[in-house]
């Protein structure tokens, strides 16, 4: 078991929460390591799947004794990977007479195995043995199209999961929008058979159509190779609930005093008391609002201006 640490300043805190799980996930990290003995065609392979996710992978290139995959016990060096470098996917080579060029593609949850795929792989085709123009050669994080072709990934038990895997796999950071120019590659994967898909990668071409819509060309720049599917291990149900559990949809808060209109749009309404202007308290050297008074007064009562008159007259 994992030593569980309790954070003795908020600093340890605030980094504790950050790789804890999250409702909302966001780009998975990919931990690529080898077992005691590799061939020299899984070493390429583990090296070109490392430049495939290069800027979100982290690759061991130690030999690992203690690391046995679907066995009790031969885990906990995994999870401790896991859990030292922040990775939430992991793949793991290794070679043996039973099982030759063997790749093993996990998933932890909360630094837990949560589930595996064992696959075999067979025709592989590095990148450097296809021939193309090197301006179509993909971009460092950018965003890829992944295809799955054939019936199997959707009625074949092993490989849905697959698809599964391979999918949190390739996909990278989950985002909301995307520009059309920014999609410059592929991944294919055929289901050729029950246990056997054969899996590529391509560059798009962006060619003139005639609509605002471009037409789409696929130029194979490797690598190549096919999976046999040997094993896989499903999480268990209630691991299953606690990973896949979800951001309930919250209602928005009604905002006092603001309304929606189809036209207007937004409408808010601002309420400003009575500021009884009559009962404002003004300066004593008010010249101009004397004489105002004077001569309102004056107008309403022309007998006393009148009288005025009279009496300078008689002096």
């Amino acid at each position: 078991m994992l030593k569980v640490k309790t954070p003795k300043n908020p600093r340890v805190k605030r980094a504790l929460e950050k790789r804890a799980p999250k409702l909302v996930e966001t780009g998975k990290k990919t931990l690529i390591l080898q077992g005691t003995k590799t061939s020299n065609t899984l070493n390429d392979v583990l090296t070109e799947l490392y430049l495939l996710k290069k800027g979100s992978a982290i690759r061991y290139t130690r030999k690992n004794e203690n690391i046995r995959p679907f066995e009790s016990g031969g885990e906990t060096s995994l999870e401790f990977f896991s859990l030292k470098t922040d990775c939430s996917i992991f793949i793991y080579g290794s070679t043996s007479k039973k099982r030759p060029d063997n790749l093993v593609i996990g998933r932890t949850y909360d630094h837990h195995i949560y589930d595996l795929v064992e696959v075999g792989v067979e025709n592989f085709k590095p990148l450097n043995s296809f021939i193309y123009d090197k301006k179509l050669a993909p971009r460092v994080g950018s965003k890829p199209f992944i295809c799955f072709v054939g019936e199997g990934f959707e009625s074949v038990e092993e490989l849905k999961h697959l698809k599964e895997v391979l999918v949190d796999l390739l996909r990278g950071e989950v985002i909301e929008n995307l520009n059309l120019a920014g999609l410059d590659h592929a991944y294919v994967c055929t289901a050729v058979s029950s246990n056997r898909v054969f899996f590529t990668h391509c560059a798009l071409r962006l060619k003139k159509s005639g609509t605002i819509v471009p037409r789409m060309e696929l130029v194979e720049v490797g690598p190549s190779m096919d999976f046999v599917v040997r094993r896989h291990r499903l999480p268990n149900e209630s691991l299953r609930k606690e990973a896949m559990k979800t951001a309930k949809d919250q209602s928005k808060k009604k905002v006092k005093n603001v309304g929606q209109d189809a036209i207007q749009g937004k409408i808010g309404k601002i309420y400003i008391p009575d500021q009884k202007l009559g009962d404002m308290a003004l300066p004593n050297k008010a010249k101009g609002v004397k004489r105002e008074r004077r001569e309102a007064k004056m107008k309403n009562d022309p007998t006393e201006r009148a009288s005025k008159k009279q009496k300078e007259e008689s002096v």
